[in-house]
């Protein structure tokens, strides 16, 4: 125990043991309120000040109070041209998607820049085309756009697609650049949606679109795993909770224990303002609620499912590639080419084994850089 962090006896973990529901919003006085987030700023401060960084020990000494309040959205979602979204909708939507075999599906969102010809979301859904098995996982993907023009290119080229609108979002530039106000509402927001779809009883697969996907995932996932993440880094082992989770990839099981953690995730939000999601991630999954609950967590090796941060370096084990360590649009959209073409080359080899007797890894020259 780090006697430098700032205790506080702890008390009931949220949520409830029993299934009570969350609590009311009303029922929390305003004033307990801002001394309990000065409270834990304070705690957080000393915690880093003393050992330079926010470890799991510091989060087994926040107050009981940071598990038990929850808040309500205020986020709305409908689809855009005046009709009404709901979760109505959406389940016929996820239901039209599904695998036969599970209630599964594939889940993307996009914006209106991602979505321009010859971008981002073109290049997503050729790689499904060239990919070993992957172009019959396009009939399961579902796109999530987030505004006018991303959900009018969806219905232009795929089966599956839901307007979800953010509050407050400004869409006048078309993008929403890293870390940026807008950047942090969308992947907030992304959150809030995908605890939608698991209290909706699906498994899904989520997916930016700037990943490629060149095999079919499914075979590779741990059977164990409640939720599965990709990483930036991978280090060691599935378990081992210092690897680096990147959130740009994930499956995930619906289930009472994937639903309270998307819950606790996404209160995360207020308690860390200004910070994105995969670095609350990255700070809760030290937590004690995370075994209070029984979820396990995954973490996915980069061999397999890669990305520019650390790519996976064997043509014949690649699943996917990830254009992350990379912010500039334009530099995505040119080293996503990149791979693909790689991957054509690859792929026109007519023997396995000669595919084994030629260079099985990537084009060293790239705008990105890897770390």
């Amino acid at each position: 125990m780090n006697s430098n962090c700032v205790s506080s006896r702890r008390g009931q973990i949220w949520p409830p043991k029993s299934g009570g529901g969350n609590l009311n919003h009303d029922r929390i006085n305003r004033g307990y309120f801002r001394v309990l987030v000065l409270f834990i700023l304070v705690t957080l401060a000393a915690c880093f000040m003393f050992s330079n960084n926010l470890s799991e020990k510091c989060f087994q000494f926040l107050p009981s109070s940071f598990y038990n309040i929850s808040f309500s959205r205020s986020d709305n979602s409908n689809v855009y041209a005046g009709k009404a979204n709901d979760e109505n909708s959406l389940g016929s939507i996820l239901k039209k998607a599904s695998m036969k075999d599970k209630k599964t599906v594939i889940i993307t969102t996009l914006n209106a820049a991602w979505t321009e010809p010859n971008s981002i979301f073109d290049l997503f859904l050729e790689s499904f085309r060239i990919g070993n098995q992957t172009e019959s996982l396009l009939k399961h993907v579902v796109v999530v756009a987030l505004d006018q023009k991303a959900y009018s290119r969806c219905l232009e080229v795929h089966l599956h697609c839901y307007a979800l609108t953010i509050a407050g979002l400004d869409h006048s530039s078309g993008q929403a650049h890293f870390m940026s106000k807008d950047y942090l509402k969308m992947m907030w927001r992304r959150i809030d949606f995908l605890r939608t779809v698991l209290e909706l009883g699906y498994d899904f697969v989520f997916t930016d679109a700037d990943v490629t996907w060149l095999r079919n995932p499914f075979p590779r996932f741990y059977p164990d795993g409640d939720f599965q993440i990709s990483c930036d880094r991978y280090r060691y082992n599935s378990t081992y909770l210092n690897n680096s989770p990147n959130g740009g990839f994930n499956y995930v099981k619906a289930n009472n224990r994937t639903v309270q953690f998307y819950k606790f995730w996404y209160t995360g939000r207020d308690y860390f303002p200004g910070k994105h999601d995969q670095d609350v991630l990255d700070m809760i999954k030290f937590n004690p609620f995370i075994k209070e609950i029984g979820l396990k967590m995954r973490f996915l090796d980069t061999a397999y499912f890669g990305g520019f941060c650390q790519p996976s370096k064997d043509l014949d084990l690649v699943i996917t590639m990830h254009a992350n360590c990379c912010s500039r649009l334009e530099s995505k959209i040119h080293d996503i080419k990149m791979v693909i073409e790689d991957w054509k080359k690859y792929m026109a080899l007519p023997l396995r084994d000669e595919r084994n007797l030629s260079p099985r890894t990537w084009t060293l020259k790239r705008i990105c850089s890897y770390g």
